[in-house]
């Protein structure tokens, strides 16, 4: 007598081969059998404590969000039905070269300012851990020790492993540094890391040079990790940007996953497949490269990380000193409008396509819904001087939509065959971007049903099996025998993402079950009070 059987239900099971009607059964958090056509064989049918009956329903594995920014979400929300109710049992945190471990109780604050646009401030969490170690388990036990709301795995952020060693300084590290960095990169890797990210547009992350994060990157892969860098540019440089990422990875022997991977600004309009030739020739050489995207045109940052790289030097601190000086100013100005400042891609800022998403001072909030432009001609001023006006009236923690991207590329690049599914979903802000709450049923209801860029048996492989080879996780993104028993159930033909530009906290509709570890954290289209979720280690390989 097993806990649970689905009944009757189109099984996609990851692994991008045809659908098959089956009895799916359950016991002990893992999937114990797989019957196929069972009432039609005439066989029999599997029995269990509870039965669903699945008729008209797809089953899938549970969705693996690549690129997510939930490192306080889950400490802070135990509901987290932004990623729960799109069907996601697993997210990878740490992203883009800037979070919470390792960290002392210097950095611990800096980094805390630093990201306060992506995460809040953190006041209302506990910030008991220090090392990538420590930060799991706090994760494990997560409420009252039941757990958290799914589950997560972690990659070493580059930037605050600089932030550690070598500070907010623009130069090289030393012998000495480097050395200390590359021990907080096998510390963390030992601990449960899955890899590193970098964020290349963002301080003090992008200081440093090739050298330094082809060093990293050795340890990353000594551990058997990847390397994950939003790298230098999506625009004017973009193509090399993705060149350098390549070539680096391959001189260090690492894997490589390249992070919200889109071709974005005029300047790349169509260019997707130079970028998929780029991949590809890579690939047919040997290595190992992966990608995620998310299923929208426009991205989402922090209105601080448009400035030129310079200007940050030091820290949040020091650039608000500079945002104050009037000399420093106007060279930031120019290197934003006139130069395209590392930060805006090496693109002058088009003040028309930044979109403010949210404010961490609430009596900014007549900022929210505009663009920077449409604020401005509302004051009688020049977009500048209003965005500097934000920056500091806010202490840096405004967030942004940008309204860059092209549907053709986005197409495209889901296509290609290393292609994985990560929402980059900021939920913090009046008017998040609605990625953060739409992106998988977003691929399932637009890109499959609607416009067949992806066949149901495609786009399910992307967002569970292919993620889960990537984070070489042996018994997930499967539905098999022997597998956990992470879980989507969801009616193909009303899925979609309820999440819009106008209403972007709108819950999915056609995704009436989820389970994590055999348990429903969804169940007719409720969010339960299970708290299934655990930080998911990868086993060191050296």
């Amino acid at each position: 007598m097993m806990d649970l059987v689905i009944r009757d239900v189109d099984v996609v099971d990851g692994g991008a081969g045809p659908s098959y009607r089956a009895d799916v059964g359950i016991e002990g958090g893992r999937i114990t059998t797989v019957v196929q056509e069972a009432a039609a064989a005439g066989c029999l049918r599997p029995a269990a404590r509870r039965v669903v009956d699945a008729e008209g329903l797809v089953l899938a594995p549970g969705f693996i969000d690549m690129h997510a920014h939930s490192d306080l979400a889950l400490l802070r929300d135990p509901d987290h039905s932004a990623k729960v109710a799109q069907g996601v049992t697993l997210e990878v945190i740490g992203q883009d070269g800037l979070s919470y471990a390792p960290v002392d109780d210097r950095t611990l604050a800096e980094v805390r300012r630093a990201i306060t646009g992506w995460n809040g401030s953190g006041d209302d969490i506990d910030f008991s851990w220090r090392s990538v170690g420590e930060y799991l388990d706090r994760l494990d036990h997560g409420f009252g020790g039941e757990g958290i709301a799914v589950n997560a795995a972690y990659l070493i952020p580059q930037g605050a492993v600089r932030m550690l060693a070598v500070g907010w300084d623009d130069r090289d590290a030393t012998p000495e540094e480097l050395r200390r960095m590359r021990q907080l990169v096998a510390d963390g890797m030992r601990e449960g890391a899955v890899g590193m990210s970098s964020g290349l547009t963002y301080t003090p992350g992008m200081y440093a040079k090739d050298a330094e994060l082809t060093e990293l990157c050795r340890v990353v892969a000594e551990y058997g990790g990847y390397y994950c860098p939003h790298h230098r540019s999506y625009g004017a440089g973009a193509l090399d940007a993705y060149r350098e990422m390549v070539d680096l990875t391959r001189e260090a022997g690492c894997a490589l996953h390249l992070a919200h991977a889109t071709m974005n600004f005029g300047v790349n309009k169509g260019k997707a497949p130079d970028l998929l030739a780029l991949l590809d020739e890579a690939l047919a050489g040997g290595a190992d490269i992966s990608l995620d995207t998310y299923p929208y045109t426009p991205g989402c940052t922090t209105l601080v990380a448009l400035l030129p790289g310079w200007a940050s030097e030091g820290g949040p601190a020091a650039t608000l000193t500079r945002l104050r000086d009037e000399e420093s100013a106007g060279r930031i100005r120019h290197h934003l409008e006139v130069v395209g400042s590392d930060g805006c891609h090496g693109v002058p800022v088009e003040w028309d396509t930044i979109e403010i998403s949210g404010t961490a001072d609430p009596a900014l909030a007549s900022y929210v819904g505009r663009t920077v432009q449409q604020s401005a001609d509302a004051r009688g001023e020049d977009p500048w001087t209003t965005a500097r006006r934000l920056l500091l009236d806010d202490g840096l923690g405004s967030t942004i939509l940008q309204h860059v991207g092209h549907e053709e590329n986005v197409r495209a690049i889901m296509r290609h065959r290393v292609h994985t599914g990560g929402s980059d979903g900021i939920l913090r802000g009046d008017k998040p971007h609605p990625r953060a709450y739409g992106t998988f049923p977003q691929y399932l209801g637009r890109y499959v049903r609607e416009l067949g860029v992806l066949s149901l048996e495609e786009c399910v492989a992307h967002l569970t099996s292919r993620p889960a080879a990537r984070l070489r996780l042996p018994d997930r993104g499967l539905v098999k025998e022997g597998y956990r028993a992470d879980l989507v159930l969801f009616d193909p033909a009303t899925v979609a993402a309820g999440s819009t530009f106008d209403a972007p906290r709108t819950l999915p509709t056609g995704i009436p079950h989820v389970l994590i570890d055999g348990r429903f954290v969804v169940e007719d289209g409720r969010r339960t009070d299970v708290l299934a979720g655990r930080a998911v280690r990868r086993t060191p390989t050296g």
